[in-house]
């Protein structure tokens, strides 16, 4: 298959780059092929791709509350820009989006039919961008994932890493939770899905959940850093831009219907690091 992939130089789009080497791949970094411009869909529909993988993404969450014209650009009508896109092409489209797409009440766990309830600019943007997909283009994979890592990637690792360095001590919320997921894990399985035609609404994380705080703490010890001190905090004592979502913990309940299942997010994040350290 022709798999064009939109936001090839992100940590999806350069994981995926390494798991679709079966197929012709036609990468498009924002410098190629700049989603937010009409003209995408003519250049797009030229590259008679078989799947379009919509991996680009405006995922800057705090600086969307101060730029939601740039966020709503990239993630709604860029969206609607590549599904039409793929309407030309008669192309497959998966469609990349978040958990934070729900409001994440305390206690929470949502499944992929549950109704989404953003709650941050950057959430609206890319619920919008869903919705664009949704209405254009029935020939749609929505995958929707959280808290993604990969090597090179400016993550929450490499945050906590660098400021544990940095300060020797760190105090980290502990009233948010999340999947952490390995883009590596998450690239595998949504090979695995291209090639089903259950076209849908899937979630996709490492299995799984854990706080900030007890991330951080597993992070530190991966890294040789288990001795630097970690203090719990909760949320409204670190105080963002944008509020994110304390409990928007995904499900993935329809990928196991066709074998698709990714492993713990402990196992991903010791993969991360036996990687890390065999490229110093």
């Amino acid at each position: 298959m022709r798999v064009l992939i939109t936001g090839a130089r992100g940590q999806l789009g350069r994981a995926l780059q390494e798991v679709l080497t079966d197929h012709e791949l036609i990468p498009l970094g924002q410098e190629e092929g700049d989603i937010t411009r009409p003209s995408i869909v003519e250049r797009i529909r030229a590259f008679q791709p078989d799947v379009i993988v919509n991996a680009a993404a405006w995922t800057q969450v705090d600086a969307a509350e101060s730029q939601p014209d740039a966020a709503f650009a990239v993630n709604a009508w860029g969206a609607q820009n590549v599904a039409l896109a793929a309407r030309a092409a008669g192309a497959d489209l998966v469609h990349i989006s978040t958990n934070e797409v729900f409001p994440g009440d305390p206690g929470r766990f949502y499944r992929e039919f549950d109704p989404p309830r953003p709650g941050n600019t950057y959430a609206r943007s890319k619920w919008a961008g869903e919705q664009m997909v949704r209405s254009l283009w029935p020939r749609h994979y929505i995958v929707r994932t959280a808290w993604v890592f990969f090597h090179g990637g400016h993550h929450f690792i490499a945050k906590i890493i660098q400021a544990a360095d940095r300060h020797g001590r760190l105090r980290v919320v502990a009233d948010e939770f999340g999947n952490p997921t390995y883009a590596l894990d998450l690239a595998h399985a949504i090979a695995r899905l291209i090639r089903t035609r259950h076209y849908g609404v899937y979630h996709f994380t490492n299995s799984g959940f854990c706080s900030r705080y007890e991330y951080a703490r597993e992070i530190l010890r991966l890294s040789g850093r288990g001795h630097v001190p970690v203090v719990p905090i909760q949320h409204h004592q670190w105080p963002r831009p944008a509020t994110p979502p304390r409990h928007a913990v995904l499900l993935n309940t329809l990928g196991p219907y066709l074998g698709i299942e990714l492993p713990p997010w402990q196992d991903a994040l010791r993969r991360y690091f036996r990687r890390e350290n065999t490229q110093e």
